[in-house]
């Protein structure tokens, strides 16, 4: 499938997401990969996998990159040589990059019922105004919460991107209404506090979420 949406944030961030139907052999033949990817690619166990990586690929071609315009560092952080910045999300069948001028990360996640058991594992004050809500709305607005939550963390941990840090003991994502499709977050780490600005927004059943430090 062509790309299936761009979001121009403002005139230095851009997102790019692909909606994943091609085969694997159909995105391999339109991919050039560096030697090193090439290595990771062949050593994927899963099919989706090997797709959602070539994926990615086509975005970063949509953008005006190619697979040797970008690196990794030893955290297994992705860098552009121009010096933007670059994030990359992948879960089923979306892939997501966001491209800026600003340090960014960002995330994608199928919005699921599993998520209510694990909250525990990574929501510690979002349970004030969770319990709220959960008294207040269906459950499926729950989830839809719950997903945002997860998404900020992981796009705020892609941006820090260091060993040690606590999904639910050192970020924190404050109250927010599904409809604003924005909040504010937190990290709290080696007494050093960071803000960042979280948007969101849902395609399908799934949720986008892309962080900015403040």
């Amino acid at each position: 499938m062509p790309l299936f949406k761009t979001i121009n944030f403002n005139s230095t961030t851009q997102i790019l997401i692909w909606k994943i139907t091609e085969p694997f052999s159909e995105l391999n033949q339109q991919i050039v990969l560096n030697e090193s990817n090439q290595v990771r690619l062949k050593g994927m166990k899963s099919e989706m996998h090997q797709r959602a990586f070539l994926s990615v690929r086509k975005l970063l071609q949509k953008a005006g990159y190619e697979d040797l315009d970008v690196y990794y560092d030893t955290f297994g952080k992705p860098h552009l040589y121009d010096g933007k910045h670059i994030s990359i999300t992948h879960s089923h069948e979306f892939s997501a990059i966001i491209i800026s001028d600003e340090t960014v990360g960002i995330d994608i996640e199928l919005q699921r019922v599993k998520i209510m058991k694990i909250a525990h594992k990574f929501c510690n004050s979002e349970f004030q105004f969770l319990a709220e809500d959960s008294a207040n709305e269906n459950k499926q607005q729950y989830i839809r919460k719950l997903t945002v939550i997860w998404g900020a963390k992981e796009a705020i941990f892609k941006i820090r991107n260091e060993k040690g840090i606590s999904f639910k003991e050192h970020i924190t994502v404050y109250d927010f209404n599904l409809n604003v499709k924005q909040n504010k977050s937190q990290l709290h780490f080696e007494n050093k506090i960071q803000d960042f600005a979280v948007h969101f927004e849902e395609i399908d059943d799934f949720t986008l979420v892309y962080a900015f430090e403040n």
